[in-house]
C-alpha cells in the first residue's frame, strides 16, 4: 500500500519528485527498496537520453583530506550555470572529489587507457596462469576477466563509489542526471599527495 510516509521516505532517499515517487511505489506495490531500484532504472533511461546534450557550463571542486597530506581537483561539467551554481551540485562534485582522494582512480575513463598499458597488463596476467592445465581459448577468458578486474580498480567512472558500494561512480553520476534534470559529466581529475 502507498502512504504519504512512503513516498516522503522515497523522496528522502532519492530525490526524486512526488510524482515520480508515488509512481515507482504504486508499480511495486509499496516495496521501498524496489521503488528505488524502479527509480534507478528509469534514471538510466532519462540519463541515456540527455547524454548527448552540450555541457557549457561547469565548476572546479577542490578537497583536501583531513592532515594536509592529499588533494584533490575535480571539473564537473553541466548544461547549465543555474545547475553549476547550484549548492547540490557542488556538493556532489565534493563527494566524487573525496571519492578521488581515498580510492586513487589512474584514468577517468576506459577509453583513456593507452594501448600499451592494456597489452603489458595483459602479458603479466599471460605470464601468471601459463602453467595452468587449461585449453587456450579459456585462458584467453581468464587473461580478459583479469585485466578487466584490473581496471575496474583503476578507471574512476568503473570503481565502486565509496559512500555506497552497491553502485559504481558512473550510476552515481546518472542519480545526479536524474536529480538535476541535466547532462552532467567529470571532465577531469587531479590527485596530489604528499
Amino acid at each position: 500500500m502507498v502512504t504519504v510516509e512512503k513516498i516522503k521516505e522515497l523522496r528522502d532517499k532519492t530525490s526524486v519528485s512526488m510524482m515520480a515517487c508515488k509512481k515507482a511505489l504504486e508499480e511495486t506495490g509499496g516495496d521501498v527498496e524496489k521503488a528505488i531500484i524502479v527509480l534507478r532504472k528509469a534514471g538510466i533511461k532519462v540519463a541515456d537520453k540527455k547524454s548527448d546534450r552540450q555541457v557549457d557550463a561547469g565548476i572546479i571542486e577542490a578537497y583536501i583530506h583531513a592532515g594536509g597530506k592529499v588533494g584533490v581537483l575535480v571539473e564537473g561539467r553541466c548544461e547549465t550555470d543555474f545547475v553549476s551554481k547550484n549548492e547540490g551540485f557542488k556538493n556532489f562534485l565534493h563527494d566524487i572529489a573525496m571519492h578521488i582522494a581515498a580510492l586513487n582512480p589512474t584514468y577517468l575513463n576506459e577509453s583513456e587507457i593507452p594501448e600499451i598499458v592494456i597489452d603489458e597488463a595483459k602479458d603479466i596476467f599471460r605470464e601468471e596462469i601459463k602453467t595452468l592445465d587449461k585449453p587456450e581459448d579459456m585462458k584467453e577468458k581468464i587473461i580478459e576477466g583479469k585485466v578487466s578486474a584490473y581496471f575496474k580498480e583503476r578507471v574512476l567512472l568503473n570503481q565502486s563509489f565509496v559512500k555506497n558500494p552497491d553502485i559504481t561512480v558512473n550510476e552515481h553520476i546518472r542519480d545526479a542526471i536524474q536529480k538535476f534534470g541535466e547532462n552532467i559529466e567529470i571532465s577531469r581529475f587531479v590527485r596530489f599527495s604528499v
